[in-house]
């Protein structure tokens, strides 16, 4: 698997060669256009299956499972994201004009859609930059804004309307995840989140529970556990550094843990997803050197 952080600002690339197990992660406010290949995905209770010509997005900073159902080494698993920006979201849903609010029970985090052709457009045009870094600063806004229009005006737009008025649940929910997000090592008071969300403590769980499908506890926890993975699969730290590093005060509580989130205590996690990457890295080596015969 290959997932890049272009240097074209939000702009992030997927290349996957074979199905493999769940991927989990926290996305921030994207769209991600499916170019080949299957996934599923699933965010607090909703979950959904993609595929090629279809385009997913997802409105808040939530953490994911997702799982390529399929790719192959002739036909790999590809698609390209890009980050949204809630400022800019907020200004051009102010220009088009306010919508009905939703209802709590109405708010939705993920949805799915056939890929508009405009929103392709704009995401070929940021791709394009890779190969113009010098034009990134000059192009990105424009087409930025270009996109931001298309996906409020698009299939989901109400939604996502509603989720960019500063006065929503969602919206003021998001105060509060932002605290969790930067502060995830340090405990965090649950009425200061309340107080950055401006709910009373009951309305904040209430409200927080049904929009991410966790308790902030819990949303604080695999913020934990997903970047202790990181650690140690991308920068080489032990079971013991990356637990601390994350914030646990005890070994056998992030052991614990982790086992229950990833199926597997994490040592063993990390040398299982090492293992895998070098067969899937040796097999494609191999696909290489026949194809060279």
């Amino acid at each position: 698997m290959q997932e890049t952080l272009t240097p074209v600002p939000g702009l992030r690339m997927m290349c996957v060669q074979s199905p493999h197990g769940d991927l989990h992660s926290v996305y921030r406010p994207l769209v991600c256009l499916v170019l080949q290949g299957v996934k599923r995905m699933a965010v607090g209770r909703e979950q959904q299956i993609f595929s090629a010509g279809q385009s997913v997005i997802v409105s808040a900073d939530m953490p994911v499972v997702g799982r390529i159902v399929q790719a192959s080494q002739g036909e790999p698993y590809l698609a390209v994201a890009v980050e949204l920006e809630m400022t800019l979201l907020r200004e051009i849903a102010a220009q088009l004009g306010s919508v009905r609010a939703q209802r709590p029970s109405d708010t939705r985090t993920l949805f799915v859609e056939d890929t508009n052709a405009a929103i392709l457009d704009c995401a070929v045009r940021l791709m394009r930059l890779l190969d113009r870094p010098d034009a990134t600063s000059l192009l990105r806004p424009g087409i930025m804004r270009e996109l931001h229009y298309w996906l409020l005006s698009g299939q989901h737009g109400a939604a996502l309307r509603s989720l960019a008025d500063p006065d929503s649940h969602a919206s003021r929910l998001a105060a509060a995840i932002a605290v969790l997000r930067t502060e995830y090592r340090s405990r965090v008071p649950v009425e200061r989140l309340a107080a950055a969300a401006a709910m009373s403590l009951t309305a904040f769980h209430n409200h927080f529970k049904h929009m991410m499908s966790l308790t902030p506890g819990q949303y604080q926890k695999r913020l934990r556990l997903i970047e202790a993975r990181r650690l140690m699969l991308d920068e080489g730290f032990s079971a013991t550094s990356a637990g601390f590093d994350v914030g646990y005060e005890s070994l056998s509580q992030f052991t614990r843990e982790y086992a229950r989130l990833f199926k597997s205590p994490p040592k063993r996690d990390a040398l299982r997803v090492r293992d895998a990457a070098r067969r899937i890295r040796e097999e494609m080596q191999d696909g290489e050197r026949a194809s060279a015969a």
